[in-house]
C-alpha cells in the first residue's frame, strides 16, 4: 500500500510512482468536540487535527505533491513564498529530496517558523512590506516568477493559480474526510488567507460528486479575518470577484493582501453552497486559548480560525444544531512562540521547595 499521499494518487494530479516522496504526511485524525461544539448548541462538531503532519501543519500536503512534481522534473532549485507553513514545509520536502530551497518570506512571520525553515536548510530572505501591502506582494510574486525561469528552478507557492500540481495535494483532506465523516458533512469551516484550501477542499468534494462517491456536496464555508478580508466579505455579500486590500490582521499566515485563488473560492462556494464568514482577531486568539483549555488542542491562531469562524456562526444561528460540522484545525502553537506566550502570560511554574511541594498536597 502506498504511504502519506499516495494513496489517493489516482484522484491528483498525475507523477509517476518513482518519483513520488513522502513523510506520512496526511491520513490526520478528526476528534468530535466534548466542550466548545455543545457550549453554541452544536450536537456534532468535529476538529481535524492537521497538525499531527510532519512539520505540523497542512502545508505538507501541497510540499508532498509540489516537491515530487519537481523530482518528476528532475529540478533542483526550489524558489518559493511564505509566512511560515508553507516554507516550514517545502523545506522539510527539499530536504528530503536533495533540493535546493529558496524563500522569500512575508514581513511579520514568526520566529519560530523562520527557525523550522532554517533547520531544514533553506535560505530566507524576509521582504519589508510583503504580506502588507498588496502592491509590494505582487511584485515580489512576479520577482519570483522571473527567478523561477532558470531551467534547473521552480517557483511553488501554495495556490492554485500559482502551483496547481501541489495544490493538488490538498485535495487530499476532503478525500479523508469523506471517509473519516458521516454519511454526509454538512459544513467544512476552512480558513482562508489566499484561499487555496478552501478551493481544494471544494474541488475534492465535486470530483467525489462527479464520481457518485458522495451524494450530495458539503458547504464549504470560508473564514478569514477582518483585517484580511478579500474573500469573505465579497462571498457574504453575493459579489462574483475577490478584492485586493491594506492587510491589518495580525494572524500569521493569513497575511494575505492580494486575490490569488478569491475568485474561484467565490465560484465554488456558490456550488455548494457556502458563505464567508469573517472573525476578528481577538476572537480567533480567545479560540485558541479555548481549544487548549477546554478541548487539548494545541493550534496556533491561523489553526484556530476555522474553529472560531464555526463558533460565531453558531451563535447567530446560522447552523443547524444537529448539523454535522467539522473545522480543520491547519497548523500547531508550536510553529507561533509570541502567540503560545501571550496565551500562558498570567500563568507560570514557580520553583518550590520540596517541603511547599507537601504542604500544598496536605492541604489538598
Amino acid at each position: 500500500m502506498r504511504s502519506g499521499l499516495w494513496r489517493f494518487a489516482e484522484w491528483l494530479d498525475p507523477i509517476p510512482e518513482t518519483a513520488q516522496i513522502s513523510l506520512g504526511e496526511g491520513n490526520s485524525p478528526i476528534v468530535r468536540s466534548r466542550r466548545l461544539g455543545p457550549s453554541v448548541g452544536l450536537k456534532n462538531l468535529y476538529f481535524k487535527l492537521e497538525i499531527t503532519n510532519p512539520t505540523g501543519s497542512y502545508k505538507d500536503r501541497f510540499a508532498c505533491a509540489a516537491i515530487s512534481d519537481m523530482v518528476a522534473q528532475g529540478k533542483t532549485e526550489c524558489i518559493a513564498t511564505s509566512s511560515g507553513n508553507t516554507g516550514a514545509a517545502l523545506a522539510a520536502y527539499c530536504a528530503l529530496a536533495g533540493i535546493q530551497c529558496e524563500i522569500a518570506i512575508v514581513e511579520g512571520a514568526p520566529e519560530g517558523k523562520l527557525r523550522q525553515m532554517l533547520a531544514y536548510g533553506a535560505k530566507l530572505y524576509r521582504v519589508r512590506g510583503f504580506g502588507i501591502d498588496n502592491r509590494i506582494s505582487d511584485r515580489v510574486i512576479e520577482c519570483l516568477r522571473q527567478l523561477s525561469s532558470r531551467p534547473t528552478a521552480q517557483m511553488q507557492i501554495s495556490a492554485f493559480a500559482l502551483s496547481p500540481v501541489g495544490m493538488s495535494g490538498v485535495k487530499t483532506i476532503g478525500l479523508e474526510l469523506a471517509e473519516q465523516g458521516p454519511e454526509s458533512w454538512d459544513h467544512i469551516f476552512c480558513m482562508a488567507g489566499g484561499g487555496g484550501l478552501v478551493l481544494a477542499v471544494s474541488r475534492a468534494f465535486e470530483q467525489l460528486h462527479d464520481a457518485g462517491c458522495v451524494l450530495q456536496l458539503p458547504r464549504v464555508e470560508c473564514v478569514q479575518p477582518e483585517g484580511n478580508n478579500t474573500i469573505s466579505g465579497p462571498l457574504r455579500a453575493g459579489l462574483d470577484v475577490a478584492q485586493a486590500i491594506q492587510c491589518t490582521s495580525k494572524i500569521s499566515g493569513l497575511q494575505v493582501p492580494s486575490v490569488i485563488d478569491g475568485n474561484e473560492v467565490i465560484a465554488a462556494c456558490r456550488r455548494n453552497g457556502g458563505t464567508g464568514h469573517l472573525v476578528s482577531d481577538e476572537f480567533i486568539w480567545q479560540t485558541q486559548t479555548r481549544l487548549a483549555r477546554e478541548e487539548g488542542i494545541f493550534a496556533e491562531p491561523a489553526g484556530s480560525t476555522a474553529v472560531a469562524g464555526a463558533l460565531q456562526a453558531a451563535a447567530e444561528g446560522l447552523i443547524d444544531p444537529n448539523a454535522h460540522v467539522v473545522c480543520l484545525v491547519t497548523g500547531s502553537a508550536f510553529k507561533d512562540p509570541a502567540s503560545l506566550e501571550a496565551m500562558v502570560r498570567h500563568t507560570s511554574a514557580p520553583l518550590i521547595d520540596l517541603v511547599e511541594l507537601e504542604r500544598r498536597l496536605d492541604a489538598g
